[in-house]
């Protein structure tokens, strides 16, 4: 195969046999409550998370067959968080159709992400058939690092839910926020691969790290298109997260080292929903002209540096080309337009 890989292709034929293996394992009774569970999933996605699983585990000798189970829990997890996401921002729309709420009432949604969340942890230990007790114990493991970062990222959601209603929030208080709500699932699946791979200590905290790093470019870039994301390519409404007042890393700096102007403006704009697209228009050309966009894009940059620079230093890479597929992947997220 030599040493490179599609990531395309990879991201197709995980996707593919993550849906399958869920849609298989999720039947069952009262059907509308199967049904509003799998409507997310059905809208589509990527399945970067489980892409990252597997490939992590193939990299370091992993067997995919064993992989997709987990795999598909890690997105049963992720699906779980972005229907109660919904309930709470109240919002219309996931991945281009209704969301779950909205289709099916509050009720049902929030029990059909509490289905989700308790097949997550179910359907890769039902499928787990083999007598090895290494393969056992590393199972255990998987599951204890994907159910730690379930609770990490409900602290995240806590967290930001409380920074709505704060006036300032600092830097590290937003970054350790985006690394909990964000980061923490995407950590455990570059984890979970390594360890369901039989991977040494050092390789699982080195790709622990890698998946860290990613986690938060992949914030910071979302940041970036809340604000200055073509809405034709991104599909949420031209400046998304000002009208939203969502405290990002690029309003946090604004807040803190813009003008007594832009600070003014921030103040009278932001979660201002009657604010003009003219309003938003110049607090962006505002902020863009400090030079905080490009100093933001940056450090996303530098943590996919990061990110690549711990797969260069992992010692049991039996299988090079997913280690490829994995820098692509860490391109791919700072460099993405939506």
């Amino acid at each position: 195969m030599g040493y490179k890989m599609d990531l395309r292709e990879l991201l197709e034929k995980v996707a593919k046999d993550v849906d399958k293996f869920i849609y298989e394992n999720l039947v069952g009774t009262p059907k509308h409550l199967y049904d509003a569970a799998l409507h997310i999933i059905r809208a589509g996605g990527k399945r970067v998370r489980p892409t990252i699983l597997v490939a992590s585990g193939l990299a370091l000798g992993g067997e995919y067959a064993r992989l997709i189970p987990y795999a598909s829990a890690v997105e049963l997890v992720h699906t779980f968080t972005l229907i109660h996401d919904d309930i709470m921002d109240n919002d219309d729309f996931r991945r281009g159709v209704e969301t779950v709420h909205r289709k099916w009432g509050v009720p049902v949604a929030i029990t059909a992400g509490d289905l989700l969340f308790s097949k997550a942890f179910e359907v890769p230990t039902s499928s787990e058939l083999s007598n090895n007790v290494h393969d056992h114990l590393s199972s255990l493991r998987a599951v204890n690092i994907l159910s730690r970062a379930a609770s990490i990222v409900a602290e995240g959601q806590a967290l930001d839910m409380m920074f709505e209603e704060k006036q300032m929030v600092t830097e590290s208080e937003y970054l350790d926020m985006v690394y909990r709500k964000t980061a923490a699932l995407i950590e455990a699946s570059s984890a979970m691969g390594a360890v369901l791979a039989g991977a040494s200590e050092e390789d699982v905290e080195r790709m622990k790290r890698y998946g860290r790093n990613i986690g938060i470019a992949f914030q910071i870039k979302d940041d970036i298109l809340g604000i200055y994301g073509d809405p034709e390519v991104t599909g949420k409404p031209v400046y998304s997260d000002l009208r939203e007042g969502k405290k990002t890393l690029l309003l946090i700096r604004a807040m803190e080292r813009g003008s007594v102007e832009l600070r003014k403006r921030l103040q009278q704009v932001l979660g201002n929903r009657n604010a003009s697209t003219k309003d938003f228009e110049e607090v962006a050309k505002m902020i863009e002209d400090l030079g905080i966009r490009r100093e933001t894009e940056l450090e996303a940059y530098k943590l996919a540096e990061e990110a690549i620079s711990e797969l260069n230093s992992l010692k049991g890479v039996k299988r090079p080309e997913y280690i490829y597929a994995l820098k692509e992947l860490a391109t791919f997220i700072v460099s993405r337009e939506k």
